[in-house]
């Protein structure tokens, strides 16, 4: 389960984020992960959950944007979303590879105090 790595080191950025700020208390983090980044969001709330124990980001809520995958057709001009990485224009049905959003894993932002 990669999401446990990836989890330790985003809580690791915040609870550095909330020292610098002087905060004692990490009330809220804010992610945004891309449908085709690989990452499943109920085990990242698991991982989340079983790390954040005994860290000011204890209790903390964490909330996950999903990103949809959006896709660039050059032959159209045309911008889509698809849900798997090999995606076809649904106007001119040829394949594209410009993926333009999907693949994040953001953190975006911390309510602390």
């Amino acid at each position: 389960m990669h999401e446990l790595s990836i989890m330790q080191s985003a809580l690791d950025q915040v609870l550095e984020k909330a020292r610098q700020a002087g905060a004692s208390r990490v009330h809220a983090i804010r992610l945004r992960i891309g449908a085709l980044s690989g990452v499943v969001p109920d085990a990242l709330q698991f991982a989340f959950e079983a790390l954040a124990a005994g860290t000011p980001a204890q209790g903390a809520q964490l909330l996950i944007e999903d990103v949809p995958a959006r896709f660039w057709c050059a032959a159209c001009s045309h911008e889509f979303e698809a849900t798997r990485m090999f995606a076809e224009c649904p106007d001119c049905h040829r394949p594209s590879a410009e993926l333009r959003a999907g693949r994040e894993m953001e953190l975006t932002s911390l309510e602390v105090d």
